[in-house]
């Protein structure tokens, strides 16, 4: 007989004392195992381990150091569990801050619990079609030029050097190599990589094509693989020769 699947655990950061013991209580009752960090620092110390929780909801506003700052901290350590930030700020701008920083989802308070709860489920759904790429149905594996990419591990070479490359820089990566030859809007990435609908903020997707340029062409101010196309968008191509 096969061992029972073990909880899947979070982390919840928030300072608000009687919101984070709700949220706790909430997730709890949905089987999962939760713990609460109160500061920035309380939550560093719980993420030493890249692998210790399957999500995280974290709060913007914290006593010692911002959730952007912390977020940006994780990625650039190279932890890259799901995040979900809470925010009093609801704009597209700083939805638009949050997802540049790291966060895979963005929720503006108040917020309705259920909301909550279903981007959640929805983060670890996601989470574990990364894990299991061969049941979603899309490419494991990319590799174009001097890249590899292994889009499952979070594993990124170029010319058999390890990269650093976010989950948000993957995902668009994905999308370009699902896309290949097409040139794409700028509003259809927002929309169809990040889920931004109806923001003007696309300049956003012109920082995340430069970063692309930066880990993967050989000269980025002379780029042959992500091309721009004036007036358009940009445009994906694996092989130019």
């Amino acid at each position: 007989m096969s061992a029972p699947p073990q909880p899947q655990r979070l982390l919840v950061v928030e300072d608000e004392e009687h919101l984070a013991a709700g949220l706790k209580l909430n997730l709890e009752l949905e089987g999962y195992v939760v713990d609460v960090a109160t500061s920035a620092r309380q939550a560093s110390e719980r993420l030493v381990r890249a692998e210790a929780y399957d999500a995280l909801v974290l709060d913007v506003m914290l006593p010692d150091l911002d959730g952007f700052a912390l977020c940006r901290k994780l990625r650039d350590a190279g932890n890259f569990v799901p995040v979900i930030m809470l925010t009093a700020r609801s704009s597209a701008a700083d939805r638009v801050k949050g997802l540049e920083a790291g966060a895979d989802d963005y929720l503006a308070k108040p917020f309705e619990l259920a909301e909550l709860l279903a981007r959640v489920r929805s983060a670890l759904r996601r989470r574990a079609w990364e894990r299991d790429a061969g049941g979603s149905g899309r490419a494991a594996t990319l590799r174009f030029a001097e890249a590899e990419v292994d889009f499952e591990k979070h594993e990124v070479a170029v010319g058999g050097e390890a990269r650093k490359v976010t989950r948000l820089e993957l995902d668009l990566l994905r999308y370009f190599a699902e896309n290949p030859l097409r040139v794409l809007s700028r509003h259809e990435i927002l929309e169809k990589v990040w889920n931004i609908r109806n923001s003007n903020q696309t300049r956003t997707v012109d920082n995340f094509i430069a970063r692309l340029r930066r880990h993967f062409e050989a000269d980025a101010s002379s780029p042959r693989h992500f091309l721009s196309v004036r007036g358009a968008g940009y445009k994906f191509i694996p092989n130019p020769e």
